[in-house]
């Protein structure tokens, strides 16, 4: 089944033949545009978004995905769009369309023909408002096209040999702060480096949900009873409150993706 999934990918790569990826540095993205820089005569450059809510480890990443594999690769910055400082509940889809028109452009500037995404089948299957801001500008997303899912990619992934194939997912920053909030500069700071200073620990993958002074850690699976009993937790909680953090709490639910979407229904 996976290997009839990637022939269809390959096979729809070759016909696009010209276009731009929206590399994030995450295991989807990677996986596309590996397979992109794998076929032959094609023109592909990936671009990369950085931006203050992006979280610096991706792009750090990305450079280095691109360096290793010698791909064509293009850095765009921006800063936190003014439209979405008060961290809207439509701001993935106004966030989409602000970063695809400034990828759409580095496209037609280029002469690329099509601007490609990561989004795999899964994604179609539960609440990404960012995918409407996708379909209405066109952009293509082969992964999801082929039928592959997050394990498909991931276990493909782990067949060609990418170091990445089990990196936990990181999303923007944003998500880890409640909708109508306003974005300041010192909230991106401290919950990337509380994300960061966590996976130096040995909880990769765990967020920092940011409730005012309040920390709200989700750790993956496995990880819940292992940070409860961790001999090093008082210095867990010291560290995160060196880094601005008033008060320190754990989730007992663990990490789920899109967790703050509860309060959609409560506005």
């Amino acid at each position: 089944m996976e290997k009839s999934k990637l022939n269809r990918l390959n096979s729809n790569l070759k016909d696009l033949n010209s276009f731009v990826v929206a590399f994030s540095g995450g295991v989807d993205s990677s996986f596309l545009l590996y397979c992109a820089s794998s076929i032959s005569n094609l023109k592909v450059l990936a671009v990369t978004v950085r931006t203050p809510y992006i979280p610096a480890q991706e792009i750090s990443e990305a450079l280095e995905f691109t360096d290793t594999y010698h791909i064509n690769h293009k850095i765009i910055d921006l800063e936190i769009p003014e439209i979405i400082k008060h961290n809207p509940v439509e701001r993935c889809y106004l966030c989409k369309k602000i970063l695809f028109n400034n990828i759409t452009e580095t496209a037609k500037e280029n002469g690329y023909n099509y601007v490609l995404d990561g989004t795999n089948a899964d994604d179609m299957k539960v609440y990404r408002p960012g995918l409407r801001a996708l379909k209405e500008m066109g952009i293509r997303s082969p992964l999801s096209e082929a039928g592959l899912t997050k394990n498909d990619i991931r276990d493909l992934s782990k067949k060609a040999g990418l170091s990445l194939w089990n990196k936990p997912a990181m999303a923007c920053l944003l998500t880890r702060i409640p909708y109508e909030t306003e974005i300041r500069p010192e909230m991106l700071r401290m919950i990337g480096e509380g994300e960061n200073f966590l996976f130096n620990k040995g909880y990769p993958g765990t967020r920092i949900r940011l409730h005012g002074d309040v920390a709200r850690i989700e750790c993956l699976p496995g990880y819940l009873e292992k940070i409860i009993t961790d001999p090093g937790k008082e210095l867990i909680v010291s560290g995160l409150k060196k880094i601005g953090f008033r008060y320190i709490s754990l989730d007992l639910e663990g990490y789920r993706s899109g967790s703050m979407d509860q309060e959609i229904k409560e506005l």
